[in-house]
Formats: C-alpha cells, structure tokens, sequence
C-alpha cells in the first residue's frame, strides 16, 4: 500500500514503486543555479506575482478542462491531489492517508485524511471522493459535467463503492497497476458544491489547496488568497499569489528583473540561458531542470497525408536535424532526444537517436512524388513565439532541401491544443510524456483514445500499452516500454527533439521555491516537475 507512513508500498504493490524510482533517482542533467532554492520558507505574510507562459482559456472544471503546465501551476494552487511524487520517484499519499491494492491490482481502495475540508466548508469525505472519481470517468449519476477526455483516462474502473466515512474502493476492468500515478498534477479533487454547477464549474474553481480563488479576468490574471483553514499546519506562508499570463518569454524574463514579476516559469531555452546570465551575476535566483521533462517534437497526424504513409513520416525524419536546430536556436542547451520518455524514466531508450540523411530523404521524397503526383508538403503549426516559430522557420529549411515544402501557420497555445484535439493539423510543433510511470502516457497513443493527436492506430502500441498497464514484473514492465520505444522509432509517429528544460527565475526576496516536506515522512516533493512548482511553501522576506 501506499500508507499512512507516506513513502512504502507494501510487498505486493512495490512494481509501480520500484520501477518508479530507479527511472528518477537515475534521473541527471538538473541544475540548480541558485543560492535559496532549498532554503527554507516561514515569514508569513506578503505577496507575489507569477508570470506563466499561457493563459488557461478553457478554465478550471478539471474533468473538462484543458491544461497544459501553466494551467496545472494555478491548479496546484487551489487544488490538492491525492497523490504526490517524491524526490526518490516515489508516489506518496497527499490528500490520501493509503491507497492499497488487492493481490492483482484489481482493486485500490483510497483512504482520506481526516479533517480536510474544501474551501466552502465543505468536508472531504469519501462521497465526495467517490463523486470526484465518477465525474472524472463520466458515469451516470455524476452531476451535469459531462467530460471530454478524461472518459478515457479512467474507462479502466468498472465502479466505485464508499466503504466507510473517509474510504471508497476502486474496482478496475483489469489489473491497473500504476492507479495512483494517474492522481498527481492536473487531476485536483473538486469541491460537489463546483461540480454541481455546469455554468460556473470552470470560472469559480474550489478546491482544499492552500489558495482560495479570488478573481480571474482571462486574459489579464488570475488571483488566490491564502487559505486560512488548510490542513497542514502552518501552511502556507503568503497572503496572495496573482497568476499572470504572459506568452512572450522576453517580457515575462524582462518583467521579472524590473520587479515586475516576483517569479516567471519558462520552457523557452533562449530565456533559460538568459537567465542564467542573470543568476551566475547575482541579479536573480534559478532553478532550472529537464529531470522528469516533457519531450518537445513535430508531432505527425497520421491519420491524414501525407503522414498516413510511412513513406513521408520518413522522409521527413530524415530530412530533419534536431541537433542543428537545437545548436541554432537553443544555443545547445536541450538534450536531444531519442525518443518519448526523457533519460531519467525506465522506459528511456539511448540507442535508438534518429540520424539526418539528406540523400535518403530526397529519394524517399521522389519515390512519394512518383506516386502521387506531387512532392511531400505539410502544414507545420506552432505557437506565434518568435522563438518557435524561429524554429519552425529552421526546419523549413531543412525540409526544403530535400525537396519536401512546409508551410507555417502560428497560433496561441490554447487553439493548437484545440487543432490537435481535433486532428486538424498535419505537423504540430509540441511538448508532451512528462516523467513519471510510463502507464500515464497510454492516454495519448491508444488507437481508442480521443486525446490520441497523432491519430496513431498502431496494433502493435496498442498490445504494448495494454500489457504495460497490468505487468506487476518491474523490470518486464521496463522492456515492454522500451520495446515500445523502439516501435515509435521504427514506424516514425513523431519526430522527438529534445528533452524540455524547464527554468523558474525569482527574485531573491522570495523563498521556499522547493517546497516543504511531504506529509508523513514522503520526503521533498519533485519540484519543478514538468514546468510545475509546489507553491505551498512559498514565502517573501
């Protein structure tokens, strides 16, 4: 089980929990250019402001939201998960006291903490846990929120049963072994009393975190305020925190050495090496890292040409070079990768890294030509960053000399993740398959998933997914993700780039960056994972 004790599995759950830390405590390439980040918070009192990459247009109603990592730093704000993942890649109780499985993994039972409450009052007990799970999964008889993509998520749970005042027990359709990895991040437990209300379930979020929501003008910012009755004791230290969306990384960096800013997050890895300058002169503090990062790639709907061919998904990758693009536009920062799962996660495959080949290009790109008529042209749609569209513009270039044409259309982050959701695109710059147990990326290569982008229908994955998500074996769970590793770089879904690096510069006033230990002995929290910090413990002197 994962116990009250916070940090052990019991005998017969510990393959999520071992595959898990010998992915992440393997984990390098992190850097900590800063003097505080582990310092310690406490003065209570004060505020910041925190400049995020993007706005979250689609709101707060997390069964039907959608939200990449700044949308998930205001959740950690007003939400709290069950589950939470440790420094050593354990997953350890939060919002729960245990979750403990069955001899096979077919059914969790969850059991809450005692005495935490949302923030109208509310308790958090087990009927609204049991209501949370449903709404997620979409049952009847959950309230009017009617899910989009998280249906899929959870379609593995047969049923949900309270079994007494702070537990319910989870019933899957099969063995689910890595259940509680699925309940870190952007999967918060929501208050009923939001839940209830279909009209304002996104713009009045409520939740047991360590802020209360105050005010959201979209487009503008996002206020909270502390949390007088938050159920760890002496947390959290400031009065306010305001959320402020700013696309441009060069504003947000500019923005916080004016004062402007008291934090910024940025993936930007112009921005990162900018604001190492900035840390390594004493201006700022930083802390940056691709430990457990998402992997950024041209992603290829192959559901459509001309990638429904693998001719052309070759082609491209062949005429493709990440690490001139990284050398030109990263100045060399990011690791380039080899594949989905970055080298921190058990599933990494090194071996497997995609070489440039002009010439196989070309003649792949006249023998498509010689079929259909015409050259390989695709659309390549990205973000209206200079930065990434900069990129964009690169690897048109390079796509050029093969002969193969690319357009570049920009839009804002919230519509490509709408154009993706719809399979729309062709070619889409992204960022994606964060750390963690690698049964968390299922939902996004599953040929029955609708958050399946890539429109990837692939029997293979398939098989290798579903066996993946039973497997208690450890290290036969390690070889069935490698192996599907290996498929992506056969049949060429997506063309990897590199792994993200994920920087957060600060003044040198604010404090507690890392957060505080984890309830109950679950050791210090994986900060700044997947672009995402534990604002719980952060203070200003």
């Amino acid at each position: 089980m994962i116990g009250s004790r916070g940090t052990r599995f019991a005998s017969r759950a510990r393959a999520l929990a071992a595959l898990l830390a010998a992915a992440l405590v393997a984990g390098t390439l992190s850097t900590v250019a800063a003097g505080n980040a582990g310092a310690r918070g406490g003065a209570k009192g004060g505020s910041v402001t925190f400049a995020l990459e993007a706005e979250t247009s689609s709101g707060y109603c997390l069964p039907d939201a959608t939200l990449a990592a700044s949308g998930i730093q205001v959740v950690a704000a007003i939400y709290d998960t069950l589950t939470a993942i440790n420094t050593k890649g354990e997953t350890v109780p939060y919002l729960a006291k245990s979750f403990e499985p069955n001899a096979d993994y077919s059914e969790w039972t969850i059991t809450l903490r005692d005495g935490i409450q949302f923030h109208d009052g509310t308790p958090l007990d087990a009927e609204a846990l049991k209501l949370n799970i449903d709404t997620y999964r979409g049952v009847d008889g959950a309230p009017a929120i009617t899910p989009r993509l998280t249906v899929f998520v959870f379609q593995d749970i047969a049923g949900t049963e309270v079994t007494g005042p702070l537990s319910v027990k989870v019933t899957m359709k099969r063995p689910w072994v890595a259940f509680p990895a699925y309940w870190v991040g952007r999967y918060g437990i929501v208050a009923p009393a939001q839940l209830a209300d279909r009209e304002t379930c996104a713009t009045q979020p409520i939740g047991t975190g360590p802020f209360k929501f105050v005010e959201w003008r979209q487009n503008e910012y996002l206020k909270v305020e502390r949390n007088p009755d938050y159920w760890r004791e002496g947390l959290p230290h400031l009065d306010e925190i305001t959320f402020r969306p700013i696309p441009e990384g060069s504003t947000r960096v500019n923005g916080l050495t004016s004062g402007q800013f008291d934090l910024i997050t940025t993936s930007n890895s112009l921005s990162i090496v900018d604001l190492q300058a900035k840390a390594e002169a004493g201006e700022i503090d930083l802390v940056a890292t691709d430990k457990g990062a998402e992997t950024a790639y041209l992603m290829l709907n192959a559901g459509k040409p001309p990638f429904d061919e693998k001719i052309a998904r070759q082609a491209v990758a062949s005429a493709g070079d990440a690490r001139e693009v990284n050398e030109i536009r990263n100045r060399g920062l990011n690791t380039i990768a080899t594949g989905p799962f970055p080298p921190d996660n058990a599933a990494f495959v090194k071996e497997i890294a995609r070489k440039p080949d002009l010439k196989r290009a070309k003649r792949l790109n006249e023998q498509y030509e010689a079929e259909h008529g015409a050259p390989i042209s695709f659309e390549y749609l990205t973000n209206p960053e200079p930065d990434t569209v900069a990129i964009a513009q690169l690897v048109k270039e390079q796509q050029a000399k093969a002969g193969i044409e690319v357009s570049i259309r920009t839009i804002d982050q919230a519509g490509l993740i709408n154009e993706v959701l719809a399979g729309s695109f062709q070619g889409a710059g992204f960022r994606n398959h964060p750390g963690g147990d690698p049964d968390t990326q299922y939902v996004w290569w599953h040929s029955d998933s609708p958050v399946n982008f890539g429109r990837i229908n692939d029997p293979e994955i398939d098989r290798l997914l579903d066996e993946g998500r039973s497997e208690p074996d450890p290290d036969k769970r390690t070889k069935i993700y490698q192996d599907l590793s290996r498929r992506f770089a056969d049949e060429v879904y997506n063309l990897w780039s590199w792994y993200t690096y994920w920087a957060v510069g600060y003044n040198q006033d604010v404090k507690g960056i890392s957060g505080p230990r984890l309830p109950d002995g679950g050791g210090k929290p994986f900060a700044l994972f997947a672009g995402v910090i534990p604002v719980v413990g952060l203070s200003k002197t």
